[in-house]
């Protein structure tokens, strides 16, 4: 009755954990939500072309501002070589209905993004570790070099030069998902890989959802002469084009001249934010867990010192008041147990301290059965 690929669907934890997150008092810290107060304000005066059709490449005059601002960063991508998207998660699902058939290789790290990991399987993906050092044994390699989602991790220097080196060696297509590079609290290279290749074949994609609005569902690509034509093509199937008031809304946000005082004043919200979520972490989970504090983006990822699978532990703290994301859904293959996510954006201080006072306590209660039964 359904396709042979609905068998490898699997549902994604993150959407069902949102689906609880209305419940009264409940702390999250389990999506990449932006902080409430710093969603903007939005007055809606459509132009006519907004409720119109529109081209499938998106809205000129937006495709004009990102390839810009794509260029400056060195990236080679004219204005007919930028695409808008239904959120970067689009893009994610039309490079892999480019590449992946049922066997077909994809590198990726491990852990990296659950989402991505999601579409891929859909179709039939077979996972290889990507060795930033060494040249990805797949025809597409997909990655998420600074502060990636879920580790916070930024690729170094010789990082990045080292893959885009060993892609364009080795023909293989870099797919760079740059979602967070606006989000900076510290030292970091952020030059994209995409960029430090000279020849290749690539796609370079970012979103609007950390810097504006998630709700929009708003993200662009960019990509090598050899693969746009066809992602154009992929997209006129998939939606016609992305939303043109979304486009609209967008456009009139990032052409404006206090845009860039916005990104500062995220960036600056966002960094005493991830200070003050350190601050709490070091208070209740010192000798619960280990982690790094991370330079950008919108995550912590723990190590536990106790390797308990978070997936169970994630029931009772949901029960508890408080929704975290499982370390383990981010593996490719086997997963890694005593791992977990956790988003400082969205909770303030208060809920930060009540949220993460609850893990340590049901971490301390989970190890205390766990040598009771040792001791017996």
């Amino acid at each position: 009755m359904f396709s042979r690929r609905i068998g490898s669907l699997r549902p994604s934890p993150i959407r069902e954990i949102l689906s609880v997150l209305d419940r009264p008092d409940m702390v999250s810290f389990a999506g990449g939500l932006p902080a409430p107060e710093m969603l903007p304000p939005l007055s809606l005066s459509a132009a006519p072309t907004s409720l119109q059709y529109g081209p499938s490449e998106g809205d000129p005059e937006l495709r004009a501002v990102v390839s810009e601002q794509l260029r400056i960063l060195g990236l080679d991508a004219p204005t007919e070589r930028v695409m808008i998207l239904s959120g970067s998660q689009q893009g994610i699902d039309l490079v892999a209905k480019l590449f992946v058939d049922p066997g077909t290789p994809v590198a990726v790290e491990s852990p990296t993004y659950l989402a991505a990991l999601q579409v891929f399987r859909l179709y039939g993906a077979d996972f290889t570790s990507l060795n930033w050092n060494n040249a990805p044994m797949a025809p597409l390699a997909y990655v998420v070099p600074t502060f990636a989602n879920p580790t916070g991790r930024c690729a170094t220097d010789d990082e990045r030069d080292s893959l885009a080196r060993a892609c364009q060696d080795g023909g293989v297509t870099l797919f760079e998902d740059d979602p967070y590079r606006e989000l900076a609290y510290g030292p970091c290279d952020r030059k994209p890989v995409a960029a430090r290749m000279h020849g290749g074949s690539w796609v370079y994609q970012g979103s609007f959802s950390k810097t504006f609005a998630p709700g929009l569902r708003l993200g662009f690509l960019a990509a090598s002469e050899d693969l746009f034509p066809s992602l154009v093509i992929l997209k006129q199937a998939v939606d016609l084009h992305s939303s043109t008031l979304s486009q609209q809304l967008v456009r009139s946000a990032i052409t404006d001249p206090s845009w860039s005082n916005r990104l500062d004043e995220l960036a600056s919200f966002y960094r005493k934010r991830r200070d003050g979520f350190d601050a709490a972490l070091h208070r209740h989970l010192d000798g619960l867990a280990e982690w790094e504090t991370p330079a950008g983006g919108l995550f912590f990822w723990l190590r536990l010192t106790r390797p308990v699978d978070t997936r169970a532990l994630l029931a009772a703290a949901i029960d508890r008041g408080v929704a975290f994301m499982p370390g383990e859904e981010f593996f490719p293959d086997r997963p890694q147990l005593g791992t977990m996510r956790l988003n400082f954006s969205h909770a303030d201080a208060d809920a930060t301290e009540r949220g993460l006072r609850t893990l340590a306590q049901l971490l301390r209660d989970g190890t205390e059965k766990h040598e009771g039964v040792s001791n017996t």
